[in-house]
């Protein structure tokens, strides 16, 4: 039985999959068990899958029909042996002391969950780097909930965001089990896994060191253009008030309101995507609709949000002072600079 198992979902990943799967090989912590999940992939993603298992007894491969990467995670969940759960993206990567750093604190304070910190990487090959969720050492339950979980729900406009991403984090896969936590969604689903992993009160062991590289691409999931995008993030948004009343986290009176800005924000930068159906005075009536939509309108009209980048501001400004025009002019500009 290996201590930890890996779970990779990959859907036409031919191209990053060697670099994502060789820095599990690289680990200087051995004892796991990778699980590929293909997720239907129509390219060489099935037979890199197949080589790699052929070549490692470490690695499995379950190939499916592809339903998305909630589906595959949860399938890899099922399959896993280890006593811990950490997750990897097919167009990231480890450091090679990934495992090795985190099990240690594990170890060394019989926590119930770790995290680290991570790395932004360009296209350029620059990086920036995003700290640890919480300060490096121990955390008790109630820490983690005020640091971490509370911000997920909370303050979703501000410039020192925090991220709800799944992979800089080790689970247990007891308590998932004992749970029955799975994924659920295409958009935004690691945050309600974090949101109910974390709300039922596990500790943290942090490790603040980036550990993890999160490739930035125009072509990953957070850069397409989400035709459902209002649609998921209502459900998101009606997810999260009902693990907040479940688990009895503290939230601050306006954290629909604060959530509901950013989700606009976001709306509105789906409607301009490049990929985005429709010519420009098209998109700048759909931006009028958003805004008179229920789930958006009631933040629109009551609230206003701060602690925003300079970029977020301006759109912010320009939503709040009804400048649609302006606002799809400046959305074009940016999108031909491209």
């Amino acid at each position: 039985m290996p201590e930890i198992s890996i779970i990779l979902p990959a859907y036409n990943a031919q191209d990053t999959l060697v670099r994502a799967v060789e820095s599990v090989r690289a680990q200087h912590f051995q004892d796991w068990e990778l699980i590929l999940v293909n997720d239907g992939s129509i390219d060489n993603t099935a037979a890199l899958c197949d080589c790699f298992a052929g070549e490692d007894s470490r690695i499995r491969v379950l190939h499916k029909e592809n339903a998305g990467v909630s589906c595959a995670r949860n399938d890899g969940i099922s399959a896993a042996r280890g006593a811990w759960i950490a997750f990897l993206d097919a167009d990231d990567w480890y450091e090679p002391d990934y495992l090795s750093a985190m099990l240690v604190a594990l170890h060394a304070s019989a926590e119930e969950s770790a995290a680290c910190g991570f790395s932004y990487v360009y296209p350029n090959g620059e990086k920036s780097i995003a700290p640890s969720p919480l300060a490096e050492g121990l955390h008790t339950a109630e820490e983690v909930t005020q640091g971490f979980v509370s911000p997920l729900l909370c303050d979703r406009l501000s410039s020192t965001l925090t991220l709800g991403v799944i992979w800089r984090c080790l689970f247990s896969r007891r308590i998932l089990l004992e749970n029955d936590i799975q994924f659920s969604g295409s958009y935004l689903e690691d945050e309600l896994f974090l949101i109910e992993y974390f709300g039922r009160g596990q500790s943290m062991a942090c490790v603040n060191k980036p550990l993890y590289n999160y490739m930035q691409s125009d072509s990953s999931v957070t850069h397409r253009y989400h035709a459902d995008f209002v649609d998921t993030f209502a459900r998101t948004l009606d997810a999260k008030a009902a693990l907040v009343e479940r688990f009895s986290i503290p939230v601050s009176p306006d954290w629909r309101d604060n959530s509901a800005w950013a989700g606009l924000l976001i709306a509105v930068s789906n409607l301009f995507a490049p990929a985005a159906p429709g010519k420009l005075c098209a998109r700048i009536r759909d931006t009028k609709a958003l805004c008179a939509n229920p789930v958006f309108a009631h933040a629109y009209e009551t609230y206003t949000p701060t602690g925003m980048n300079r970029n977020k501001q301006i759109v912010a400004a320009l939503l709040r002072r009804r400048l649609f025009l302006p606002l799809g002019l400046l959305y074009t500009v940016k999108n031909r600079k491209r």
